[in-house]
């Protein structure tokens, strides 16, 4: 399971500010690279552990002595799905997506989410992030979060209609109360006033963006 490296980091295709591997330090992850994933490696001077894809995005394949696994481009996952399910197979239970947010195909974007998904549903834990932005997954659980005063919080009802929640260290606490899909997004845009702060899902699952 790549040493003692405990999480994988996956790079998707997507641009990434080279400035987050400041936050998280490729050196402590086990690094997969998803398609284009691994150009955005190669301009940051890090040398993924693994790439896979079928290199539509790419502009070329990698070359070197990386290990690579080249898939088909008619398959029925993405190349960061599977570069997850690659994960799994090693062991990792804890994976950091970078370059799966924004980028050209806002569908793949929302495709991330699915995976993210994915990771809770099967034992995992993990993190869509970028620069500026950090993405969780609860379900029936909490997430307290410390050192990010001022930060926006926003919280939305995902994999089901609604979910029941309550915050504290926000500047508008909520003490379980139900957040649904009905097209009135009021989870969105909290303040975190206090360190530490929490968000706890008490039932449901929410995802959870915490923006600085």
């Amino acid at each position: 399971m790549g040493a003692e490296k405990l999480a994988c980091m996956i790079i998707g295709a997507a641009p990434v500010d080279r400035r987050v591997f400041k936050e998280f330090d490729p050196r402590h992850y086990y690094v997969i690279c998803a398609d284009a994933g691994y150009e955005t490696a190669v301009k940051a001077g890090i040398s993924p552990d693994l790439i896979v894809g079928d290199f539509d995005s790419a502009k070329e394949p990698p070359a070197g002595k990386v290990k690579c696994l080249t898939l088909p481009v008619e398959k029925d996952v993405t190349d960061t799905m599977f570069a997850v399910l690659k994960g799994f197979s090693m062991g990792f239970r804890s994976f950091l997506l970078l370059g799966c947010l924004g980028g050209e195909r806002f569908d793949h974007s929302l495709a991330n989410l699915e995976v993210l998904q994915y990771i809770r549903e099967h034992g995992g834990q993990g993190i869509l992030a970028d620069k500026n932005t950090k993405i969780f997954l609860l379900q029936d659980e909490r997430l307290k979060i410390t050192g990010m005063v001022g930060a926006t919080v926003s919280v939305f009802p995902y994999n089901g209609s609604a979910c029941t929640v309550s915050y504290s260290g926000l500047k508008y606490p909520l003490n379980h109360e139900q957040l649904t899909c009905g097209g009135f997004p009021m989870g969105i845009s909290n303040l975190i006033s206090e360190d530490p702060a929490e968000v706890r899902v008490h039932n449901g699952s929410a995802l959870v963006a915490v923006i600085q």
